[in-house]
């Protein structure tokens, strides 16, 4: 028996496809949900910002119809220094239009205070939009690892904001196993999974280049997946998130993901269901 919680085709494993290709792609993988990357991880990076393409966007909202496909998360709201929520608006109400649930956000301003009281305000636009903004810690931004995600949290106290555990950043990260299970459940809306090797990068250069180019299989490298995941909900929906040229075209690594993760998910989550 498969394990039966919800799984979600990440965007940066399928980049180098357009909107309307990761939900055919998603559907033909298998996958109940896919997410979109509207804005870009770096300034140069790809991205496909539906909110300034209407034809691409009624494209994607066709191909979501005639799929079953809905989308997840939308990324990439990265909050610097120059904030300013209301640039954001046309990116909420495309998220809305694309009944997106979460939105992954990124930490940029080392002025803690200040970007606690960003996001607070990125939480109360979006909820209008039925939309809720997860922190993602990373080890090379501004909030690093998972104690600090949990005091900002705690500081921005809304209903609609959230926590993104990605395995990766959580094993590259100053973050501890006993403070996964100090996570309020509300907070946890889903999870991003890959595997990667047990040595980790000793440089911030190396870290980054790994997590976007380098990720393994679930199973496939040595990271304490077991240890993480069997920490957070059963029924918590999975993101598969797993950039690797070498695993094949866009379409092999959607479906070799969600197949690998299938399978890890089964063997280790759900041990029982395995060998019947």
């Amino acid at each position: 028996m498969q394990d039966s919680r919800p799984f979600a085709l990440g965007p940066l494993t399928v980049l180098d496809l357009a909107p309307p290709e990761v939900v055919d792609v998603a559907a033909r993988a298998g996958y109940d949900y896919a997410g979109l990357r509207l804005l870009p991880a770096t300034p140069q990076g790809i991205a496909y910002p539906l909110m300034g393409d209407s034809r691409m966007l009624r494209e994607t909202l066709a191909r979501m119809r005639d799929n079953g496909i809905r989308i997840f998360d939308l990324e990439i709201v990265r909050i610097n220094e120059h904030f300013n929520c209301d640039d954001f608006l046309p990116f909420l109400e495309t998220g809305a239009a694309l009944g997106a649930q979460c939105i992954l956000v990124a930490g940029d301003d080392p002025d803690i205070s200040r970007f606690t009281a960003n996001f607070a305000t990125l939480c109360d636009a979006a909820a209008p939009f039925n939309l809720k903004p997860n922190i993602e810690f990373m080890p090379w931004t501004a909030v690093p690892n998972l104690q600090l995600a949990l005091d900002i949290l705690r500081a921005a106290d809304r209903s609609n904001a959230g926590l993104l555990v990605d395995a990766i950043h959580f094993d590259r990260s100053d973050s501890h196993l006993d403070d996964l299970a100090k996570i309020p459940a509300a907070w946890l809306q889903y999870a991003q999974i890959c595997d990667a090797p047990a040595e980790k990068p000793t440089s911030i250069d190396e870290l980054i280049r790994a997590a976007r180019e380098e990720r393994l299989l679930p199973g496939e490298g040595g990271m304490p997946l077991a240890d993480i995941f069997s920490r957070l909900p059963a029924a918590l929906p999975l993101c598969v998130e797993i950039p690797n040229p070498q695993l094949g075209t866009s379409e092999e690594r959607a479906r070799r993901g969600l197949e690998a993760t299938r399978r890890w998910c089964t063997e280790h989550l759900n041990p029982q269901e395995a060998f019947r």
